[in-house]
């Protein structure tokens, strides 16, 4: 097979969450813990970060990648979903895993991924873990794809146990209260591995150190010793000051990404880089911190958080899915500067967009599409039931013909954002980029 053929076999024959759902979703790690023993345990081949949480795991991962870039380690960083390109998931110093070894991968072990029933998910994380290992990475930054007890990604032993937040997605798998689904992202804290949970919440600080006490893990909450001021900026870019105990740590750090959840996941990634300067790392340089910072969309290749797709009219990509990821984005919206706003919005038929509808700005003008995704809302049902709680707006099938119709009528000082799920964003990225 040619690597399209590939990613076309792995897409049709091994069940996908992004397109299926439920249906993909396995409540153990039977198959991962066999496909490791099958693949000799790579897992145990090499160093590895564990990122969890319900928003911010993506950025954090990314951020915690370049630096330790900067800082001169060979780092693997694997995460999910793809936006663009399956081998998005699968990086070392940046570059995407290769073609060939996507398809040498599927062709050495296809006759196993389809007797064990893998999922999609599950094949993944198996290629990227023997990757890594055959590869030598010094570290490598793993993700978590959903919770973290049952996550495909818990079979690793990592240096760093990171959880960014918990609220509520995911739901109908991780529980439905916060502090059922903290124990689920707590599966990922390891006996004695160190682990920083970045946002303190009454109802979910308890899980965690009850959890890290039972394992004699230390724990350490970044939000209770790390404060970012951030600067008057343009609300694109980020230039902010760190506090660490309430002394003044960096002064006028640059992030590529702005917005009120890069400031926690900034806040994250600095007590995640002096727990590994003290207890790995001693070399570690604050430049290594700030340049990694700085550079993150060239060292990683993140895309999708609070991104420019357009100008005059200022047009954003963001990749909020969720009540807490689209309460941070309005957050944001306030700050901003424009005429006129326009949302388009589109999601996935498993999330609750009534309430993330009734969360988004009244005074908007709206518009609808749907992620081509199998688990994409109908655009139809989204725009009726938007309109049924006096948000109406015109529908289409097509992101990139709803952004290209709203910056076809908007003024050059409107602000045009286009958000909702990660695979809408996707679908307007495979045409642009």
């Amino acid at each position: 097979m040619n690597y399209q053929d590939t990613i076309d076999y792995l897409f049709k024959a091994l069940p996908a969450y992004h397109r299926v759902g439920a249906a993909a979703y396995k409540a153990n790690l039977d198959n991962t813990e066999t496909m490791m023993k099958y693949l000799d345990h790579p897992e145990s081949g090499f160093k590895s970060i564990h990122v969890a949480g319900t928003n911010g795991k993506g950025s954090v991962s990314h951020f915690l990648a370049s630096v330790l870039h900067r800082y001169g380690l060979k780092v693997g960083l694997y995460t999910s979903p793809h936006l663009v390109d399956f081998r998005e998931r699968i990086r070392i110093d940046g570059e995407m895993i290769s073609q060939k070894a996507v398809v040498d991968f599927v062709d050495k072990h296809r006759v196993f991924l389809e007797s064990q029933q893998l999922s999609f998910f599950e094949m993944t994380v198996g290629m990227a873990f023997d990757y890594f290992r055959n590869e030598n990475v010094d570290i490598a930054v793993i993700e978590v794809g959903m919770g973290g007890r049952l996550d495909s990604t818990n079979v690793i032993n990592p240096m760093l146990s990171i959880i960014t937040n918990i609220g509520f997605d995911h739901t109908q798998f991780l529980g439905d209260t916060l502090e059922k689904i903290a124990g689920e992202k707590a599966g990922i804290i390891k006996t004695k591995v160190p682990v920083i949970i970045g946002q303190t919440q009454s109802e979910t600080a308890p899980v965690f150190i009850n959890k890290a006490k039972s394992l004699d893990s230390p724990i350490l909450f970044a939000d209770q010793h790390y404060k970012i001021t951030e600067h008057e900026g343009d609300g694109l870019d980020m230039i902010a000051d760190v506090y660490h105990d309430n002394e003044l740590y960096i002064k006028d750090i640059h992030s590529p990404m702005d917005g009120s959840y890069q400031i926690k996941n900034l806040a994250t990634v600095c007590a995640a880089f002096d727990q590994l300067k003290t207890l790995y790392y001693p070399d570690l340089t604050i430049q290594n911190l700030t340049d990694g910072v700085a550079n993150v969309i060239n060292d990683t290749g993140l895309h999708g958080r609070w991104e420019r797709v357009g100008v005059s009219p200022l047009t954003i990509a963001e990749t909020a899915h969720n009540a807490d990821g689209i309460a941070t984005l309005v957050e944001k919206i306030r700050l901003m500067h424009y005429r006129q706003l326009h949302i388009i919005y589109g999601c996935v038929n498993d999330k609750d967009f009534s309430k993330i509808l009734d969360m988004l700005p009244s005074y908007a003008h709206y518009y609808y599409s749907q992620p081509s995704v199998e688990r994409g809302l109908d655009v139809n049902i989204l725009a009726d039931k938007a309109a049924s709680i006096g948000k109406p707006g015109p529908r289409f099938p097509d992101v990139l013909d709803a952004m290209n119709h709203v910056r076809s009528i908007a003024d050059s000082d409107d602000l045009i954002i286009i958000t909702g799920s990660i695979f809408l964003v996707a679908d307007l990225f495979s045409k642009i980029k």
